[in-house]
């Protein structure tokens, strides 16, 4: 039990590993691939297409595999989809690659997080989307140490590869160690698969997909934009603003490890409301004019305020729709949260072109009072059936 727990830990860490990869490698990417800057743009949205659509399928598939062969085979496309990246020399090969580099992360996503809500407590999801942090802050690190060593952006993709390749081996070898906690697995199983018309049709189903859109929509339009709110609106230099930029990351790792705590003393819900307020109070600081300092304190309350609320999302998920029907709810939750990556930060950026980068505080205020409804809706639901 607690080598598989282990185990997954270092899953959560593989999740991250890929995520900031692209960013840190492209400066490099597009001079030798001769493409505009613009391009890494359609790389991410044929990999979050791919995510997107293996969500969705993921009841399906760990219906028939289970959901270890599920993690071991997605990590091994992912493995595959890197080391295809090292070896890639021209933009369209890149692009073919990036569809199974999306397959292979989303039903990974789907699948462990169902299980963890399944078979975990509330502190274990936070830990582990804090261990997801620490991934997606290695990735980058390992990319530009292979980059400032003389080496091409091929290598970096190459070493991550090689660690996806060898967890991969390890997955495989513990197989049989997801077979724990089997009651309540079997339960998960149980019943006919739900298409997606018969999941939309569930009490609560529209509202949790508003709260993970929405959510997913917050937290990547506050990180992208930042440090160009901080520049062009508060007139901080490009350095400084970077280094805020940072924190606000570091607030969702640092958060989420300090959240997992607090879950001892607060269920789903509560996490939920806390991390909604210390939220609502960052953004609030955003749009007052009290200098740099406070600004980016309120920028890292922000990040913290993120910290507890997607894994407590996720993990009631189970208590939510029911046992049986949360690996499916789950992947479609997924799904939506990927859309909200997808969509609302390019929005942002188109709307702010016209109307100024000032609204950053107020486009992420509407975001998250839509959060707030609809999560609250949810509540409400749930609290109806019990």
């Amino acid at each position: 039990m607690n080598l598989l727990l282990g185990i997954i830990y270092m899953a959560f860490i593989s999740l991250g590993l890929p995520d900031a990869l692209l960013g840190a490698a492209w400066p490099a990417m597009h001079r030798e691939l001769g493409v505009p800057v613009s391009y890494a743009g359609i790389i991410s949205m044929i990999i979050s297409g791919g995510t997107i659509l293996s969500s969705l399928n993921s009841d399906m598939l760990t219906r028939k595999l289970g959901t270890g062969k599920v993690t071991a085979f997605s990590v091994a496309v992912t493995a595959a989809a890197l080391w295809g990246f090292s070896a890639a020399g021209s933009f369209p090969v890149l692009c073919l690659i990036a569809l199974p580099y999306g397959l292979g992360a989303g039903a990974v996503d789907a699948a462990l997080n169902n299980y963890v809500a399944l078979h975990y407590k509330a502190r274990h999801m936070s830990w582990l989307h804090c261990f997801w942090g620490v991934g997606a802050s290695i990735g980058p690190y390992i990319m530009g140490a292979c980059l400032v060593g003389g080496r091409a952006w091929n290598s970096g993709y190459r070493v991550i590869s090689l660690f996806q390749i060898g967890l991969t081996a390890l997955l495989f070898v513990t197989l049989s160690m997801w077979k724990h906690s089997a009651a309540r697995e079997e339960e998960g199983q149980a019943g006919a698969r739900l298409r997606l018309p018969d999941l939309l049709r569930l009490p609560g189903a529209w509202a949790a997909l508003a709260a993970f859109f929405c959510y997913c929509a917050l937290e990547q339009t506050a990180g992208l934009w930042a440090a160009s709110y901080m520049v062009m609106n508060r007139g901080m230099s490009a350095e400084t603003a970077a280094k805020w930029g940072s924190l606000f990351y570091l607030g969702i790792t640092a958060g989420r490890f300090g959240c997992g705590f607090i879950t001892m003393k607060l269920d789903d819900r509560a996490m939920v409301r806390l991390g909604q307020a210390v939220a609502a109070a960052g953004i609030l600081l955003l749009t007052l004019p009290f200098g740099e300092v406070l600004t980016g304190i309120g920028l890292v309350m922000v990040g913290m305020g993120c910290a507890p609320i997607y894994p407590a999302l996720l993990h009631e998920t189970p208590d939510n729709f029911g046992a049986e029907k949360s690996q499916a709810v789950m992947g479609m939750q997924m799904a939506c949260a990927y859309v909200g990556t997808m969509v609302m930060p390019p929005l942002f950026g188109t709307v702010s072109g016209a109307v100024g980068i000032w609204l950053y505080p107020w486009y992420l205020g509407a975001i998250g009072i839509v959060m707030v409804v609809t999560a609250e809706r949810l509540n409400k639901i749930r609290g109806g059936r019990q």
